[in-house]
């Protein structure tokens, strides 16, 4: 399916997407005049098989403002090339969209730092080592992050009163959750939270020129810091007691930067 055919379904003419990670489909819901296309009717488009990702494209208003959302997202540790991990990144570009909002759910590295937690992401490190075997460095700043949008989201979530934490985010393969000896090697490195996903759509979407805006939902502590087994059922649950709040931050920091 070409990108015209795409459209033709979407009907999109707006400037921010946006894609949601394991739980987070409250903001779904706040959309209206929705047109839906499921991933798996455009052809050689990849399908999620993890639960919590639904696998569409949904277009609709929030307020004034057209945003189009990926529901679910694509995994390396589904068997999936990482040129087909950041595909709706791709769409987006072709649709053109130039802001982009990528959130995620993701383990807390720090005990300071609760489950329920929402962070802003400054930074991040690949830590798969699929390209290389050196240590993972930094990448941070306006290189990778929008200034501009992530002020925007502080202000909206200190008007709301929403405590919103920022760290750096760790990319790890999956599909194993990390052991506790990794997370001590994510703790020295400066991680503060990690995840199975979203490194490789940021960059994608930085070679691309789009601005970037990246949540984290903490949804649980990572391997080590405390005694519980990790779960992908109670990353969902997590998720979920966050919604409203995360939901808030979401559509009002959308407000505040799409356009029309």
């Amino acid at each position: 399916m070409q990108i015209n055919e795409i459209n033709s379904i979407l009907n999109f003419d707006g400037n921010m997407g946006i894609i949601l990670g394991s739980g987070l489909d409250h903001v779904v819901n706040k959309l209206t005049n929705k047109r839906i296309l499921p991933f798996k009717n455009i052809s050689s488009f990849p399908i999620s098989k993890v639960d919590g990702h639904r696998g569409e494209f949904i277009s609709g208003y929030i307020g004034d403002k057209h945003v189009l959302v990926a529901r679910g997202r694509l995994h390396y540790y589904e068997g999936i090339n990482l040129e087909s991990v950041s595909l709706p990144i791709k769409v987006f570009h072709q649709l053109g969209i130039k802001k982009v909002i990528i959130t995620n759910s993701s383990g807390s590295l720090k005990l300071k730092n609760y489950p329920g937690s929402i962070m802003l992401i400054k930074g991040h490190f690949d830590s798969t080592f699929l390209s290389n075997s050196s240590l993972p460095k930094l990448k941070c700043g306006e290189r990778y992050y929008n200034q501009e949008m992530i002020n925007t989201a502080f202000s909206v979530a200190k008007k709301n009163d929403i405590n919103l934490l920022e760290g750096n985010y760790c990319w790890m393969p999956g599909p194993a959750y990390e052991t506790p000896a990794e997370i001590r090697f994510l703790k020295n490195l400066g991680g503060d939270a990690v995840g199975m996903s979203t490194v490789p759509e940021i960059e994608y979407a930085k070679k691309l020129n789009m601005d970037v805006l990246v949540f984290s939902v903490l949804t649980n502590f990572a391997a080590g810091l405390d005694n519980r087994l990790l779960k992908h059922e109670d990353v969902l649950a997590s998720a979920k007691k966050v919604e409203n709040d995360f939901g808030r931050l979401i559509i009002q920091t959308i407000n505040h930067i799409g356009r029309k």
